[in-house]
């Protein structure tokens, strides 16, 4: 039944982080090309927006797919499935470490932007903001893509 259990959670995980991993990429992917299109007041707006919303919707889907990938770790520990322990342990690492390049840098960006746009004033260092934000992407990219691997991995070797 544990192993059951570990399966479940970390299909639950896929599917949450997932989410994050979509959005990541849709950013690196289209968004990026199409703000360097525009100008900073249209970037800052677009942006600022994007980030108003996604700042208050996104973090029960990531902290869902966190705790979920914690809990496929613990279970797998419980069950003594090691290969699925190492898989769901690299993608707990890979999560912590996205969460971290989101605290430490996108975040004030996220905040900065999103005052921005509510306010109307777009900021000298709009464009440098952005690119700073974008500069990034293929890290969370990558951590997101290890994420996942991780928890399917983790999925075959229960």
């Amino acid at each position: 039944m544990l192993v059951v259990t570990g399966q479940i959670i970390a299909a639950i995980a896929v599917l949450a982080n997932a989410v994050v991993y979509g959005t990541d990429v849709c950013g690196a992917m289209i968004t990026r090309s199409v703000y360097r299109k525009l100008d900073d007041a249209a970037v800052t707006m677009s942006a600022g927006w994007g980030h108003y919303y996604g700042d208050k919707r996104m973090p029960v889907v990531g902290v869902s797919g966190v705790v979920a990938a914690v809990l496929t770790l613990l279970i797998a520990l419980s069950a003594g499935r090691a290969g699925a322990a190492v898989a769901a342990g690299v993608t707990v690492a890979a999560l912590f470490t996205w969460l971290a390049v989101y605290i430490r840098v996108a975040k004030p960006i996220n905040t900065a932007q999103t005052t921005a746009a509510r306010s109307g004033i777009i900021p000298a260092d709009a464009r440098a903001l952005q690119d700073k934000w974008d500069s990034i992407l293929k890290y969370r990219v990558t951590l997101q893509f290890t994420a996942i691997a991780g928890l399917c991995a983790a999925l075959i070797l229960f």
